[in-house]
């Protein structure tokens, strides 16, 4: 039976059972428990995945539907054996809001011509998924080390810094509001334990929601959130799906964003082989094909592109928990949840100050991530190749360095992300 494409799922009775308390992927807990913890990774993805569609101008509600879609595609393309939830990919918001020229509030008007860029994104990374499937990881490995990976996720921050600070400018209140946000992610990062330390930005949003409201709605301090829409909002409907427009310009800018995505997946992957102690090398190119059709099928409704989210795998990491069978769960209570437009009115009263600072603090803790990867893989900044490589890479994405070929434009993190790989294949030492 262990030939069969899809796992058992053994019956564990309860997490405190057996060697560690380790219910692995292959295994399940009561339909109670595991519900429980389903709930638990929606919480866990749910302030990211709804921020992503917020700053780029695409339906939040739209967005948590096809995560939950994207997440049973990917369940589906990996039988089962990788744990992972797909939320919405922070890779793509820069590039979109450039190819869109987003304002930064509201419906995005040029929505089309970034979802046509997001299909020939998934198209790319499933590609890459067969050639890793046919030949294995070793030359994504070798092209995209530590070095690399790191300079490129945290050039991701980097570059999306403006976008978070110009977006809480407005107005002094504004500017005030968004720093008492990031206080308030602050204190529950330090001040608590537990899941609600695992849950910073929902808590601290949640809390800066109510700041707001008391200091705008009660004292008229500032602009006071208007809670009609939520009101008049139906319980049950449709979220507003989009048509893509396939624009070459706008594509070729998007596609290569599937180098991020593939560096971002390998490294959960990598990630959950080691907390579960399972070698899953074998199923990378599954999971990438995965991602890449998810992040397709997401894009050719009006959907973000999507990606593996670290969030839940340190749900993962805290529980112990890694049974499959609970992210089934997850994805089923996101489509739910995209069928609410009450639940999407909701997420659309967050007052723009309140999602500035919240803005500020996730993409400091991606360029964060990024010096973790250097950290944890120990790469040696005494070697002139990988302070060459990490230096300009940095500075390229800071900067929103561009280069433009006739009609096309390669941005900041495009152009960091080649110049990263480019220039490690150039400067690395051999033999």
């Amino acid at each position: 039976m262990s030939g069969s494409y899809f796992p058992q799922w053994r019956l564990r009775q309860s997490t405190t059972d057996g060697q560690g308390a380790v219910i692995a992927a292959d295994e399940r807990l009561p339909a109670p428990q595991t519900l429980a913890m389903g709930v638990q990774h929606v919480v866990a993805m749910f302030g990211s995945t709804v921020l992503a569609p917020l700053l780029m101008g695409f339906d939040p509600n739209l967005a948590i539907l096809m995560s939950g879609v994207g997440t049973l595609l990917f369940f589906l393309l990996v039988g089962g054996r990788v744990p992972s939830y797909l939320g919405s990919s922070f890779s793509f918001i820069g590039l979109v809001i450039a190819v869109t020229g987003y304002a930064g509030s509201g419906a995005n008007a040029n929505l089309g011509v970034a979802l046509g860029g997001i299909i020939a994104c998934g198209a790319v990374y499933a590609v890459i998924g067969l050639i890793v499937a046919g030949v294995g990881t070793r030359w994504i490995e070798s092209l995209m080390p530590p070095v690399v990976t790191g300079a490129v996720v945290a050039v991701i921050g980097l570059n999306l810094a403006p976008i978070a600070v110009k977006g809480v400018s407005g107005s002094n209140f504004d500017s005030w509001m968004a720093l008492a946000t990031v206080l308030c992610v602050g204190f529950v990062a330090v001040f608590t334990r537990g899941m609600l330390q695992r849950l910073l930005i929902l808590v601290g949003l949640l809390l800066a929601y109510v700041l707001y409201a008391v200091l705008a709605n009660g004292l008229g301090l500032g602009k006071p959130i208007d809670f009609a829409s939520v009101a008049n909002a139906a319980w049950f409907g449709v979220p507003h799906f989009a048509t893509p427009v396939f624009q070459a310009g706008a594509m070729a800018l998007l596609a290569p964003v599937a180098i991020i995505l593939v560096a971002e997946n390998l490294g959960h992957i990598k990630a959950v082989s080691a907390m579960t102690g399972q070698n899953l090398d074998r199923y990378i190119g599954r999971a990438f094909i995965g991602d890449g059709l998810a992040t397709m099928l997401s894009g050719s409704v009006g959907g973000t592109g999507v990606t593996t989210y670290a969030e839940n795998i340190g749900v993962m990491a805290v529980t112990k928990i890694y049974s499959t069978l609970v992210f089934v769960v997850a994805a089923v209570i996101a489509i739910l949840l995209g069928f609410s437009p009450k639940f999407g009115a909701v997420i659309l009263t967050i007052p723009g100050a309140v999602l500035g600072g919240v803005s500020i603090v996730v993409f400091g803790l991606i360029t964060v991530s990024g010096a973790r990867i250097w950290v944890e893989n120990k790469v040696d900044f005494s070697n002139n190749t990988n302070l060459i490589v990490a230096a300009v890479t940095l500075v390229l994405g800071a900067g929103d360095f561009t280069l433009k070929l006739g009609g096309f434009a390669l941005g900041g993190i495009g152009t960091a992300t080649f110049g990263a790989i480019i220039l490690h294949a150039l400067l690395k030492r051999r033999g």
